[in-house]
């Protein structure tokens, strides 16, 4: 049975982890896996059962009830949670905040951990997160961190959800960029799993950088046929 070949590409939010890693999945073929939508999707199941996500009772028995399921539509990464597709609801900023907190949680990460193994397994995936290299998959081939100044970070995240909200009277760039600077401090304080590089990824600022080109820099560091 041949190996899997795995690619991590981790990094905060707003650095163009979802562009980049689509891309470089589609330009060799390889299965795209937004790590960090299984989380907000987590989030998201929080904030319907109106639960503390710090009562781990409640959130052990959420979980229990949780059945996610991804699929890949007009290229694009969708998230189902039971059978009902949630991707344009886990884009907000609330949610944002809320899964920064909830992946803290062992018990979320454990769940959420198989599925991501198991498709490794399978495939020859493109994984886009924030410890994808460091805890979940250390053994990957490939691993980049991609990072970018806060405020060419805050600028993408907030065309971004002009593009996806019909809410745009609610999201305005210096509030966007304040939720960035608040998440990047908890994810790379944070006692469990803390946003890293690991000590063998390369590492890419793309402040500077067209999306093709940071491409083009990872696909020259690949060795695949």
């Amino acid at each position: 049975m041949n190996k899997t070949i795995t690619i991590t590409i981790d990094g905060p939010a707003g650095a163009g982890k979802s562009t980049v890693s689509k891309l470089l999945a589609s330009k060799i073929g390889y299965v795209y896996v937004d790590t960090g939508a299984l989380y907000r999707g987590v989030a998201l199941e929080v904030k319907k059962a109106k639960i503390d996500y710090k009562d781990k009772n409640r959130l052990s028995e959420l979980l229990k009830d949780i059945k996610f399921d991804c699929e890949m539509k007009n290229n694009n990464f969708r998230l189902m949670s039971n059978s009902s597709d949630i991707s344009g609801k886990i884009r907000t900023s609330e949610i944002s905040m809320l899964a920064s907190k909830v992946s803290a949680e062992p018990m979320v990460r454990a769940t959420l951990l198989g599925i991501q193994k198991d498709i490794a397994v399978r495939y020859n995936a493109v994984f886009e997160g924030r410890d994808m290299g460091t805890v979940v998959f250390p053994e990957a081939q490939y691993k980049f961190f991609l990072i970018a100044d806060l405020k060419t970070r805050a600028q993408r995240r907030y065309k971004e959800v002009i593009g996806s909200s019909p809410l745009k009277v609610l999201n305005n760039l210096n509030k966007i960029e304040k939720d960035i600077a608040t998440r990047d401090h908890h994810d790379s304080t944070r006692a469990e799993s803390p946003l890293e590089p690991a000590a063998d990824s390369v590492l890419i600022d793309s402040t500077n950088l067209t999306i093709e080109q940071v491409v083009d820099k990872m696909y020259s560091t690949l060795k695949i046929s």
